[in-house]
């Protein structure tokens, strides 16, 4: 089992974007995760949220939730999750909404130089992407919502599919620019 993980790691380090710029990397990501979350956090962050339970629904709502060196991202599935992280120089300005359930933006301090992809509640990395260290924008794009059966239950059919850029910037506030409305 540890030599398949090793693998899968490996390959997912090297996974890069059909066309991507020299400044641009890009990774496919897949995993399981529970609790509807999963979390991007600087390397060697031991990650424990502290908010109140009103505030984390709050967070909740908006599918993301920052905590120092990391932020928490709300899925609608419980386990198997799906998704690309891209690493841009600057911000994407063509988004085609529609195509998205959700997305929403928030800011992340990176101080090891790795960004790390985190299942819920164990905190293994699942996937690492280097970058220089810093502050980051980062957009979470939410697609397929759904196909997703029951948000409280593991389905291998789930499709629902995390589409994540990040890019150089000192704005760490929090902002929804769709909002997921369940039916």
């Amino acid at each position: 089992m540890k030599k398949i993980s090793i693998l899968l790691m490996a390959s997912i380090m090297f996974a890069c974007s059909p066309n991507p710029s020299k400044d641009q990397k890009s990774q496919n990501f897949k995993f399981y995760t529970q609790f509807n979350q999963f979390y991007l956090s600087s390397v060697g962050k031991n990650f424990i949220t502290k908010k109140d339970f009103n505030s984390f629904k709050n967070d909740m709502n908006k599918r993301l939730s920052s905590e120092d060196s990391a932020l928490i991202v709300f899925t609608q599935s419980y386990g198997n999750v799906k998704g690309d992280i891209q690493v841009l120089d600057k911000p994407n300005t063509d988004m085609d909404f529609s195509k998205y359930d959700h997305v929403v933006e928030g800011g992340l301090k990176i101080t090891s130089g790795e960004l790390q992809i985190l299942n819920s509640p164990n905190s293994l990395t699942e996937a690492t992407i280097k970058v220089v260290p810093g502050s980051y924008r980062v957009r979470v794009y939410s697609s397929n919502f759904t196909s997703v059966q029951e948000v409280d239950l593991a389905h291998d059919n789930d499709n629902d599919y995390y589409h994540i850029e990040i890019w150089p910037s000192e704005n760490m506030e929090t902002k929804v620019l769709k909002q997921y409305k369940e039916n």
